[in-house]
């Protein structure tokens, strides 16, 4: 047998994460006094190493274990940004997990083993790999939703989340399996190159693996007819989990949805950008028409996300075989922002919380801006952002997005969303004038260290550059992917 040793260099940051997944295991068992400290800072100190890691080893398109394992300029900004977005979650979150009690050292190894899982579903190079990053980051997911044991909103949301995830994946699956039946092969390389070639041994089945596919995707996207669990879980679970599943679990189902469609199925283009293209313009209607009606801000913004990943798959339903890295730039350079906005979004209604107290209801932001001027502003330029208002980043991805879908010839379809985006605006701008125009029913300070504030302060500061330079990330954007695909 000729066995041959893979190349790990590519896993350093996967395997930085694997082992200090271990290290805080044993620190967290074997220290009494600040074992929550001591698990927050050596989380943190994981995250940066394997944000180092990814600088260390980026390189041009290669693969390694077998084709099982794909690393790419793609995967390098993607796990650079989930690393940002998670340490920027525990900085926030960590005093509202204090004040409730909850913060524990088993919180920070599932949230680092979801980063991993997460890491590994943007390398994955397999069906296999997919699959297993998968279930590593919704098991961990699945945990965490529950993390407040005493709660029994947080139990019952996490019921639901495990009960259609597991659904979600049985589907994804059993999709799995009939595309490798159909082309003899688990590798996305090997199936790109099997349909270009012809080689499917059943192209009926390979559709109906397709179909599946999409619905795994669908479900992790959060998207219709696959949003149901979206609004329950983002109210249920503590806001930093919200924050995590929000931000790094779309930069993964981003990811999976890259891996699967534009990589390996590529030449089904004119299958699956059909089904993406109902389930984009469903989730784009009917999240900004059920976020009218929400009172709870965790539930608006649940809703708001399903119309946001609605907008993301726009781009890749407008890519085309002639030149398709500036329609799938245009939805990397949307799920980055959109990341980043609602990061921003959970960070503020972290700090407005208190122990004993939520602050999810819209009603809670009442008069912010004679409590604090500046986070009423803040809070401001998060709205305006997601509401696509110029000129702030959020416009620019929309704009991006809607351009692509334009000159892929869906004109009618890219008016509607222009019309459901006006609609949109209408729950954005009702939080603006509850913060500046009503009079406030609390008059508590904001508690808060002055490192989050910040490095909060920052981050909707940074909406507002991209939003003035967006050309610079869109210019990274394109480069990425005319490099990986």
């Amino acid at each position: 047998m000729d066995f041959q040793i893979p190349n790990f260099v590519p896993l350093i940051p996967e395997l930085i994460l694997a082992g200090m997944g271990l290290v805080i295991l044993l620190a967290v068992a074997f220290s009494r006094c600040y074992a929550n400290t001591i698990a927050y800072y050596l989380t943190q100190a994981s995250l940066i190493s394997a944000m180092a890691g990814v600088v260390m080893v980026s390189s041009e398109l290669d693969v390694t274990f077998g084709q099982m394992y794909l690393y790419s300029p793609l995967g390098d900004l993607l796990k650079l940004a989930t690393c940002v977005a998670v340490g920027l979650g525990l900085l926030y979150g960590r005093r509202y997990m204090q004040d409730r009690k909850i913060e524990s050292g088993e919180y920070y190894l599932l949230v680092l083993f979801a980063t991993l899982g997460v890491m590994v579903l943007i390398s994955a190079g397999s069906l296999l790999t997919v699959y297993v990053g998968l279930e590593m980051l919704s098991l961990s997911s699945y945990a965490l939703v529950a993390v407040n044991r005493d709660s029994v909103r947080s139990t019952e949301a996490a019921m639901k989340y495990f009960v259609l995830g597991a659904l979600a994946s049985g589907l994804l699956l059993y999709g799995m399996s009939m595309v490798y039946g159909a082309t003899q092969s688990l590798g996305l390389i090997e199936i790109g190159r099997a349909l270009f070639e012809q080689q499917a041994a059943n192209r009926t089945i390979l559709l109906f693996g397709l179909v599946f596919l999409v619905a795994g995707v669908s479900f992790k996207l959060g998207v219709v007819p696959f949003h149901m669990w979206m609004p329950d879980v983002y109210e249920g679970a503590p806001t930093p989990v919200t924050q995590f599943i929000a931000t790094a679990s779309k930069i993964a189902a981003f990811a999976m949805a890259c891996r699967l469609f534009a990589f390996g199925l590529w030449d089904l283009m004119d299958h699956w950008k059909q089904m993406l293209l109902i389930v984009g313009i469903a989730s784009i209607v009917l999240g900004n028409i059920a976020a009218i009606a929400q009172t709870n801000i965790k539930r608006m913004l649940a809703y708001s996300g399903i119309s946001h990943m609605g907008f993301m798959l726009l781009g890749f339903v407008s890519s085309t075989t002639a030149n398709p890295h500036h329609a799938y730039a245009s939805s990397l350079f949307y799920v980055l922002t959109y990341a980043l906005t609602t990061l921003a979004a959970f960070g503020i209604i972290n700090l407005m919380s208190r122990a004993g107290f939520e602050s999810e209801n819209l009603e809670d932001l009442r008069g912010l801006n004679k409590r604090s001027s500046w986070w009423a502003a803040m809070m401001a330029v998060v709205m305006f952002s997601m509401a696509g208002i110029p000129f702030f980043v959020g416009f620019f991805a929309k704009f991006f997005v809607l351009q692509a879908f334009w000159q892929a010839g869906y004109a009618v379809l890219a008016v509607v969303a222009v019309l459901m985006s006006l609609i949109g605006a209408y729950y954005y701008l009702r939080v603006v004038k509850i913060m500046f125009f009503d009079e406030p029913t609390i008059t508590d300070a904001l508690p808060a260290t002055r490192f989050t504030r910040i490095v909060l302060s920052g981050n909707v500061l940074m909406l507002a550059a991209l939003g003035l330079f967006p050309s610079l990330l869109m210019q990274i954007c394109v480069v990425v992917m005319q490099a990986s695909l």
